[in-house]
């Protein structure tokens, strides 16, 4: 499991984010069954008294509860009483800073280029999965510009979004021969410079894509990423299937 450094969680009194690396720990520990003072101790390898004032904040919260055993009311354990709603995944984390770092006003141009990174990163590396609301607008974009697309014909209309990634700088977008239709974009404005974090990232393309072929065609369409600069790959590859209704 990767190392956490922030945690949103919800109880009975509604959010609580903690970015105490012990009390994630704890948490962390608890995830997995409940655990006994010593055991907390043993498996968090911190002294007795930072466990103690740990534990105890932790109740306060009501993040976790103190039991004990019905045989024995001397020996107590500790139980989770919360819900993990987002927690920080490391590469993405990682990703983030690096934008954070890279914002300045002194260049209009870049400040407005870093906002969407930073949105999109930050939401990743607190946990949230933007991909299905990200996907969502992309449709709702993709039906707004498509009456501005001349063609009726589905290559036409690949053709005139190539043009269209191209002068707005979204990076080369070109169809694959193969059996199946596969477009790919090189030098991604999205993900382009993202390291392998394991995960497709341009879940915003997808809608864009699905939403003019939809609207135009007047058919239902999917587009699925299966490579990407977020998975290793030195593009963004595209499948694009037609649904039977």
């Amino acid at each position: 499991m990767e190392s956490r450094t922030t945690a949103i969680l919800y109880t009975d009194h509604g959010m609580i984010a903690l970015d105490s690396p012990v009390k994630l720990k704890i948490l962390e520990i608890l995830e997995n069954g409940t655990a006994s003072f010593d055991e907390l101790v043993e498996k968090s390898m911190k002294a007795k008294s930072t466990i103690s004032v740990h534990l105890n904040d932790l109740k306060e919260l009501d993040l976790i509860r103190e039991k004990t055993f019905p045989n024995d009311k001397r020996k107590k354990f500790f139980v989770l009483n919360a819900i993990y709603l987002a927690f920080s995944q490391t590469p993405l984390n990682n990703h983030y800073k690096i934008q954070m770092d890279c914002i300045s006003i002194s260049n209009g141009n870049s400040f407005k280029e870093k906002l969407f990174c930073t949105l999109r990163y930050g939401m990743e590396a607190y946990g949230i999965d933007p991909a299905p609301i990200l996907k969502t607008l992309g449709n709702s974009i993709g039906e707004r510009i498509s009456p501005e697309l001349k063609s009726r014909s589905f290559a036409g209309i690949l053709e005139e979004l190539s043009v269209f990634w191209a002068e707005h700088e979204l990076g080369e977008m070109n169809l694959l021969k193969g059996d199946q239709t596969e477009i790919s974009v090189i030098d991604c404005y999205n993900c382009g410079k993202m390291p392998d974090v394991g995960k497709t990232l341009c879940s915003m393309d997808e809608g864009i894509i699905e939403g003019v072929l939809s609207s135009k065609l007047k058919s239902e369409f999917r587009v699925r990423e299966i490579e990407c600069y977020g998975t290793g790959y030195d593009n963004c590859k595209f499948v694009i299937e037609k649904l039977e209704v």
